[in-house]
């Protein structure tokens, strides 16, 4: 493995290693809250921050590694000489990047439900526009098209949406039990596509080659499931009296 193989394997690793477990906790302290709320059992007074914070620092890190991704397969697509716009275009993107970046700064830090709505949508079109380059691979733009619906690269924009949407809404779900409820209906939905993001993510690895490598495998028919024959075969071995 080279360098940039290194890159693109981070972006897997960390959900491994850091989301996953993370998002346990989190389902785990949310079901503390409920049940103390609800059925009136016995837990810890600061279960309900405990999974506040969780939750936050659950989106921070999906944020975090999609963006990441995201960069990554735009500056490796080619070399940066050969940046598909030139410096221009490469420089609007950097721009979109550190938007992102500042409008997530700028939820963790505010209280209004209205400023912190703002913040988490620009931050998410941030995201949706750093992946609609041509460097990210979809699947599929159509959602008519079925594989749209499997594609790891739409289900990953539309989990962060929905993380962004719930931690925006964090201070609003303490005063009124309808975004309560509206929190607890979107964060179902996101375990379900937590659950896909699980299989898409390993199923991809296995479709993507090695740097060294694509060349040849992007050289190969995938609708017919066929590939040309090396130029370069190996003479036979001579027969043997």
């Amino acid at each position: 493995m080279q360098f940039v193989d290194w890159l693109w394997l981070i972006h897997p690793a960390l959900a491994v290693v850091v989301v996953y477990p993370l998002l346990g906790m989190v389902l785990r302290a949310a079901r503390q809250t409920r049940d103390q709320r609800v059925l009136k059992q016995t837990f810890p007074a600061a279960v309900g921050k405990n999974h506040a914070d969780l939750g936050t620092w659950l989106t921070t890190t999906v944020t975090g590694i999609v963006l990441f991704a995201e960069v990554v397969v735009i500056t490796t697509a080619n070399p940066l000489a050969e940046f598909s716009g030139g410096p221009g275009r490469l420089f609007q993107l950097f721009l979109v990047l550190v938007g992102s970046i500042v409008a997530f700064l700028a939820l963790l830090n505010v209280r209004k439900l209205i400023y912190r709505s703002t913040f988490a949508l620009l931050c998410w079109i941030g995201i949706l526009t750093l992946g609609m380059q041509p460097e990210v691979f979809r699947r599929s733009d159509n959602p008519l098209d079925p594989e749209f619906w499997q594609s790891h690269y739409w289900s990953g924009i539309v989990l962060t949406g929905l993380m962004l949407i719930s931690l925006a809404m964090r201070y609003a779900i303490y005063r009124n039990i309808r975004w309560r409820r509206l929190h607890l209906s979107l964060n179902i939905f996101a375990a379900l596509i937590f659950v896909v993001q699980g299989i898409s993510g390993p199923r991809d690895l296995l479709e993507i080659p090695l740097s060294w490598q694509k060349s040849t495998i992007y050289s190969c028919n995938f609708d017919n499931r066929t590939c040309p024959q090396p130029s370069d075969q190996a003479s036979p071995l001579p027969q043997t009296p």
